[in-house]
């Protein structure tokens, strides 16, 4: 369109600039034909392999965009199935399965429409979005609805406790950080607002519910100082509803990406040759791996780095909260509640389980069929996950048959039900993000931060600032992660570039010949493992370099345990006979190679510590870099003045011991002078 617009001595820039914007992912991703049309059918054989770490939006929003881009890439998912946290049910029965309807029991309303990414999927898709409408009428224990005038004063005065609140964390600076936004608010509405009256305080606890519901968080571990950190940012338009559920997106990202399901990933190794992602007993290879496991994944250590992260970043995971939210689904035969709402509230005397069961949703108008879901939040969520789902069943069904029933409608017995179980599930362990007492938005920045020189990435709904806890916070982490490997990629090609066209420096060749003439006398000898450091610098961290020789004819290991690198070892020993030998090297600190010395069991066991718990590769000489040459030129040198001081100490030592020789001399004919005098004088005397 701007092609003929635009002279032709600047397409160069429109070039650039439209690159620029389909490589970030602000223009022309998605799932529409003109789209899906670019996507290579074969990737460049010389492109990248990535790995990609689960299948919810944030890591199929990657994997399209990647493959777009001409990346080899596969993704590996826990799951039966892709979506993650974004969940869509067929639910069915009646005669002949006649009733149906398309239940989300994860992600479900899409919050904003204006520049939502998943919006524009949808109408890629062809499907017009339904808003969530206004209309949320609240119902008391007895069923009876809540008095309009009350519930729009307390309505109005918890905005107004907001408010206070939000003045207060002003007041307090840093030290909000430490307060609870829920301690907070309970104050303010003891001190200004507690009338007594025991209605206005069921109102109060379902606000305190849905504020809860909307940060899938105890208020009590909400932080004052940054719970609504990402409000600014909050995407214009209504809150919506996808007629057939979030899936129908799930399913269209999915088309010909190369998927992996039932691969529980457990542990993932990066360093500066590429990356190794364990799932059982496969072992997955490539040049960069995305991780967009949820933060409570992150949270539980089920997953094994190696090299273990940043403690920046495991402070982050730490700091962030992540809570709970669950549902219960149910599909009727028909429709028995009001058909001009999509929302309605139930109240409770009891503040601990104000949350349960406070809101329905209304899916009948985009579900395809009769069915409601009630909503669990708050402390209430933890609680059901261990509340057998037939109690859970009849809770909701009384709280319905109170408030129907007395109106002369009858509740009829769901067709069928489901429960969720989000904190249960491996592979989310909760539902979503916070910032909790002690985080700030900062530590969403840290989460998205890649780890090991651009081979380790992240993304997901807890790695976005200005999106978290969103389904398209997640999509768009997804789109930022590929323009950031994409980046990596092209600056590591222009490295190897450079690097390629170098001569090699006569520096590199006296470097080689030197790290040979140092290993002759090695500072440390241990098994098939020997090591050359600096003496004078005694710090722990001081670099080292250690070598491994396979197949010494000299060394034998008598102290060898069955261990799962034996293999390994015995197939580097085979690839070698008796007159050959094969050097391998690395950087290690002088800390870890005196841990690697007091390894028992042989050199097996030293292998398995240098590769397992130090996340160690052993490689050639030309693989050790500029920084080992430095620390050999150093060694050298320091031996070279270590040699002119030893063989200084051994002359002077000599001069030494010669002067000694001498003065014993000097007195012992000193003392054979004087007898030799004494004895003639007694001569004379005699003679005379």
């Amino acid at each position: 369109m701007f092609t003929e617009s635009v002279p032709k001595h600047c397409h160069s820039l429109l070039d650039s600039a439209y690159n620029y914007l389909v490589s970030n992912g602000y223009i022309n991703f998605g799932v529409a034909p003109e789209i899906k049309e670019k996507i290579p059918v074969e990737p460049s054989s010389n492109k990248l392999r990535v790995l990609v770490i689960g299948a919810g939006l944030a890591g199929l929003a990657a994997a399209r965009q990647l493959m777009r881009l001409g990346f080899r890439v596969t993704v590996l998912e826990g799951r039966k199935r892709a979506g993650g946290r974004v969940y869509t049910k067929k639910m069915e029965g009646g005669a002949g399965n006649r009733i149906s309807a398309s239940a989300d029991l994860g992600g479900s309303v899409l919050t904003g429409t204006l520049g939502n990414p998943l919006g524009i999927l949808a109408k890629q898709l062809g499907s017009l979005l339904h808003k969530v409408r206004d209309k949320c009428p609240l119902y008391r224990l007895d069923g009876n609805s809540v008095d309009p005038e009350i519930d729009m004063k307390v309505e109005a005065d918890f905005n107004r406790l907001l408010d206070k609140a939000s003045r207060l964390r002003q007041l307090m600076g840093e030290v909000a950080m430490d307060v609870s936004l829920g301690s907070a608010l309970e104050t303010f509405w003891r001190v200004y607002w507690d009338s007594g009256n025991a209605e206005a305080m069921n109102l109060f606890n379902w606000h305190l519910a849905n504020l809860e519901y909307a940060n899938a968080s105890l208020l009590s571990k909400l932080s004052l100082a940054f719970w609504d950190q990402d409000d600014p940012y909050d995407m214009g338009g209504d809150h919506c509803f996808l007629p057939g559920g979030n899936g129908r997106l799930v399913q269209a990202l999915v088309e010909n990406v190369p998927i992996l399901y039932e691969k529980t990933v457990h542990t993932i190794r990066y360093g500066s040759d590429g990356v190794q992602v364990l799932a059982g007993s496969q072992v997955f290879e490539g040049d960069m791996v995305l991780c967009t496991v949820p933060l409570g994944v992150l949270k539980s250590g089920s997953i094994k780095f190696i090299p273990e992260l940043p403690q920046r970043k495991l402070d982050a995971i730490k700091r962030l909260g992540y809570g709970l939210l669950n549902k219960v689904a149910m599909l009727f035969p028909y429709v028995f509640w009001e058909t001009d709402l999509d929302t309605f509230g139930h109240l409770t005397d009891d503040s601990s389980s104000r949350g349960e069961f406070f809101l329905f949703y209304s899916y009948a108008t985009v579900a395809g069929g009769p069915l409601l879901i009630a909503l669990v939040a708050g402390e209430a969520a933890h609680k059901f996950e261990s509340m057998p789902p037939t109690d859970a069943v009849t809770k909701v069904l009384q709280i319905l048959k109170g408030i129907y029933e007395p109106k002369g409608i009858n509740v009829p017995e769901p067709i069928q039900t489901v429960c969720t179980r989000w904190g249960g599930d491996p592979f989310s362990l909760g539902s979503y993000s916070n910032v909790a007492v002690g985080a700030s938005g900062d530590d969403y920045d840290i989460m998205a931060e890649s780890v090991g020189d651009g081979r380790l990435f992240f993304a997901g709904e807890a790695t976005i600032r200005r999106y978290p806890a969103t389904m398209h916070g997640a999509f768009l982490s997804g789109l930022r992660e590929t323009a950031k490997m994409a980046h990596c990629a092209n600056a590591r090609a222009l490295r190897m570039k450079v690097k390629v066209g170098k001569i090699p420096s006569k520096n590199a060749y006296s470097c080689a010949s030197a790290l040979t003439d140092l290993f002759r006398e090695p500072d440390l000898e241990f098994g098939s493992f020997s090591v050359i450091f600096s003496w004078k610098n005694p710090d722990p961290k001081s670099p080292s370099i250690l070598r491994v020789t396979f197949n010494d004819p000299r060394k034998k290991n008598h102290g060898d345990q069955p261990h799962s690198n034996k293999r390994l070892f015995e197939q580097l020993q085979s690839h070698f006979n008796q007159q050959q030998q094969l050097h391998v090297y690395t950087l290690l600190t002088r800390q870890q190679v005196l841990d690697l010395r007091e390894v028992r069991g042989g050199d097996e066991m030293r292998l398995n510590f240098l590769c397992e718990k130090l996340g160690v590769k052993l490689i050639g000489r030309k693989g050790l870099g500029s920084t080992a040459d430095s620390v050999i030129s150093s060694i050298k040198a320091e031996r070279g003045i270590r040699k002119q001081t030893s063989t200084f100490s051994a002359s002077k030592l000599v001069y030494k011991l010669l002067m000694k020789l001498c003065g014993i001399l000097k007195r012992y004919f000193k003392a054979k002078n004087r007898n030799f005098e004494a004895e003639n004088d007694q001569k004379g005397e005699n003679s005379a």
